[in-house]
């Protein structure tokens, strides 16, 4: 099949959800893409900071081929062996002692707010429910976690929305603090906003918020879907301040590529849920949680937590040094291997197509901006490679 033949298939079958790029990736190897035509790519994309060990990583092949010939899915009737491990080692890497597994960072985030919610039934007065979010922020699809995103253009077009959901300025510790009342249960955070623009509050924030939390006995949620992992160059964007949640969520790179997510807490927090308050037909299902565990082991035996924020802050520093020859390149901002490229006098979207038909995969996020997050693994010189295809480009229609 070719890559006009994939489109085609695509437009004919498909419900129009995805402004699609004219291009079918069929084959993948760490920061590689091949497609349906034959040609290579660098990405620097990783399936939206899923791919953290990179495209198909021999561990993570091998332990889905080896579980898939073994058992696939009995569902959560029963104890999965392989959920159990990786419940462990997740505490062990984390500030969490429980774990409640899923298939998508969607349903890890309302396993979160469902959680919270139990918990101030226990915990809190009778009204006390809705949860606090930021403005800009992006925690899911459903119509729940689209409710808590704070961004108007994904809610609008679904309303009635459910209620329950306040909004604040991210990063604004005075507007969060007048936002609390005795209906407030939780607040809910990503450390780094990612589809909202690659935003990075200010030092200090985030354990701001910690204390205001504790203050009001509420909850602190932080949406770890995209800074998890190893991405900001620690295992959890929280560990960068070190303002420890109650709750936490992971989807992502957490199955290296495989579809699965994770809702954490406290075991004061966690133990709020009853036997059939939740559930999910797939969640944590033994294929899932073996390739799971694969990605960790790549993770942190190949120092790759580590890699992120080397590496991250290499791409940082030679954005820098190019800004002074290249009046499009406007800089940078993120944290490790989540970054945001600003852009001046270019179109992002229009950057993003020229880039791909160069050979490199880069994100869009909006005309001022390319989301930078390829696999953790990624070296130097393929930062290079693909700044040069940036350059090149972006000269190009610049000029």
């Amino acid at each position: 099949m070719t890559n006009e033949q994939a489109a085609q298939l695509s437009g004919q079958y498909l419900m129009p959800t995805y402004a699609q790029l004219p291009v079918a990736f069929v084959r993948g190897a760490g920061a590689r893409l091949w497609d349906a035509d034959g040609k290579e790519y660098l990405d620097f994309v990783a399936g939206i900071a899923v791919l953290g060990p990179g495209h198909c990583h021999p561990k993570v092949v091998a332990a889905i081929c080896e579980q898939a010939h073994r058992i696939m899915h009995t569902s959560n009737l029963y104890d999965i062996p392989q959920q159990g491990l990786l419940a462990k080692k997740l505490a062990e890497l984390s500030c969490a002692d429980r774990a409640f597994f899923c298939n998508s960072g969607a349903e890890a985030n309302e396993a979160a707010i469902k959680l919270a919610r139990k918990w101030a039934g226990i915990h809190r007065e009778d009204n006390c429910r809705s949860i606090i979010t930021a403005e800009m922020s992006f925690h899911g699809r459903t119509m729940l976690t689209v409710t808590a995103t704070g961004q108007e253009k994904y809610r609008a077009p679904f309303a009635p929305l459910p209620a329950g959901f306040e909004y604040v300025p991210f990063g604004d510790i005075g507007a969060l603090e007048a936002a609390i009342d005795e209906t407030i249960c939780a607040v809910m955070l990503e450390p780094i906003q990612a589809e909202g623009g690659i935003n990075v509050p200010a030092p200090g924030y985030l354990p701001q918020v910690r204390e205001l939390c504790d203050k009001h006995n509420m909850l602190l949620i932080f949406d770890e879907v995209q800074t998890g992992m190893g991405r900001t160059g620690e295992w959890f964007g929280y560990m960068d301040e070190g303002a420890e949640p109650d709750i936490f969520t992971l989807a992502k790179s957490l199955g290296g590529g495989f579809p699965i997510g994770a809702c954490l807490a406290r075991e004061e927090v966690a133990n709020a849920f009853e036997a059939s308050n939740h559930a999910a037909t797939f969640g944590g299902n033994h294929l899932a949680c073996a390739a799971a565990l694969a990605a960790i082991e790549a993770i942190e035996t190949e120092g790759m937590v580590q890699n992120a924020g080397e590496v991250g802050q290499y791409f940082a520093d030679a954005v820098e040094a190019l800004k002074a020859d290249y009046d499009f390149l406007a800089g940078v901002r993120g944290r490790g291997l989540l970054r945001g490229l600003e852009l001046e006098g270019v179109d992002g979207r229009e950057l993003q197509k020229a880039c791909l038909r160069d050979g490199l995969v880069v994100n869009a996020l909006g005309e001022d901006l390319l989301r930078i997050a390829p696999p953790l693994n990624i070296t130097r010189a393929e930062i290079d490679e693909g700044l040069a295809i940036i350059v090149r480009a972006g000269e190009g229609m610049a000029g």
